[in-house]
């Protein structure tokens, strides 16, 4: 990309792609191309063909999607196959009859089988059996995958996937029911300590809500109290976590770098699982997580573990040597990144956070 290339990010209001489009704009790129949904729902079919025509672009970063935790995963099933389906295959389709120069699709690493031998390498996909709970949103973007490899293989482009773990930093969501589960464990302990410590005033601010009783009666129906948070889970499975704006230089690195033929070793063989894993390649159990944030704040409650609850998949840890060999490694530890967040949350989020 030369600084003057013309650049699309969708999804530029996202945790990701919020997180790409500063770098961009910080490493002097000057032709950056933003739409709200509002502006361009990528979901339609026209709109999406009307936008690629008119604009000419050089580079798409493939960042917009639906997300959420578990629990909206599970809930809203239909709603994250279909919208994920749409945005990708528009914006892959579009790019390739619009002769876009390189693409960047965003995944997750929630591809992987439920049982996958850990850590979880690119070849795995597609070995076994999806967890059950996120498997809509994760045969979505296996879809988004086999489409950028079979464009470049019939058509030749040169559109790269990236499966990122789980990724928290600046504009991520912090919904009670639908977000991720490290700032939803930041937002509930917080809350938490707020009552404890009678500041009234700013959880009824944080929930936008009139009244305290009103959001004691909320938080009440999440676990949240004075006293306690109660927490998801038996507390042992283990996760990976990586800070956004890593993986953005992650993103800007793949796009500068590296081409379709740098992602798989040529041979006679069939060209698949051409993805890149992009992680910290370390994990923590949930109820380690928790104790961490519950420390940064400095709530003195008690955790809960709901065990009755979901667990999710035991272990997810992905093997980031495919990436690591390739020229890139994390650089922002898990400590210092749930302060930082905590502190974003705090200065910024909550300014305007609704329930």
């Amino acid at each position: 990309m030369n600084k003057d290339s013309k650049i699309f990010v969708a999804g530029h209001r996202g945790l990701v792609g919020s997180a790409i489009l500063e770098h961009l704009e910080q490493d002097g790129f000057t032709n950056i191309i933003t739409k709200t949904h509002q502006e361009l729902d990528l979901t339609n079919q026209s709109a999406t063909a009307d936008f690629f025509k008119k604009e000419t672009l050089e580079y798409v970063f493939l960042a917009a999607a639906k997300v959420g935790g578990i629990q909206a995963n599970n809930n809203y099933r239909a709603d994250f196959i279909y919208q994920n389906l749409m945005i990708q295959n528009n914006v892959i389709h579009q790019s390739y009859l619009n002769k876009v120069k390189k693409l960047l699709f965003l995944g997750s690493t929630c591809i992987y089988p439920k049982n996958v031998p850990q850590p979880m390498k690119e070849e795995s996909l597609l070995t076994d059996t999806l967890e059950y709970t996120n498997e809509p949103y994760a045969i979505a973007k296996i879809a988004g995958i086999k489409m950028c490899e079979s464009y470049n293989l019939q058509y030749n482009t040169n559109f790269i996937s990236v499966m990122p773990t789980n990724l928290y930093g600046p504009n991520d969501n912090f919904d009670l029911e639908k977000s991720h589960v490290l700032p939803a464990l930041i937002r509930k302990i917080y809350l938490a300590k707020m009552l404890s410590e009678s500041n009234y005033e700013t959880v009824i601010k944080d929930l936008n809500v009139n009244t305290i009783e009103e959001a004691k009666d909320y938080l009440s129906s999440f676990g949240i109290s004075e006293n306690s948070v109660e927490i998801w889970g038996s507390g042992t499975p283990k996760r990976e976590f990586l800070w956004s704006e890593d993986m953005a230089e992650a993103c800007i690195f793949i796009m500068q770098n590296l081409n379709f033929e740098d992602t798989y070793i040529n041979s006679d063989k069939q060209i698949r699982n051409t993805h890149i894993n992009i992680g910290s390649g370390k994990e923590v159990s949930i109820k380690q997580l928790a104790e961490a944030i519950k420390n940064t704040i400095g709530f003195q409650g008690d955790l809960v573990f709901n065990s009755d609850k979901p667990n999710g998949t035991l272990r997810k840890l992905t093997d980031v040597s495919k990436l690591n060999n390739l020229g890139w490694k994390h650089t922002v530890e898990l400590e210092e990144g749930i302060n930082k967040l905590y502190n974003w949350y705090i200065n910024k989020h909550n300014k305007t956070v609704k329930a």
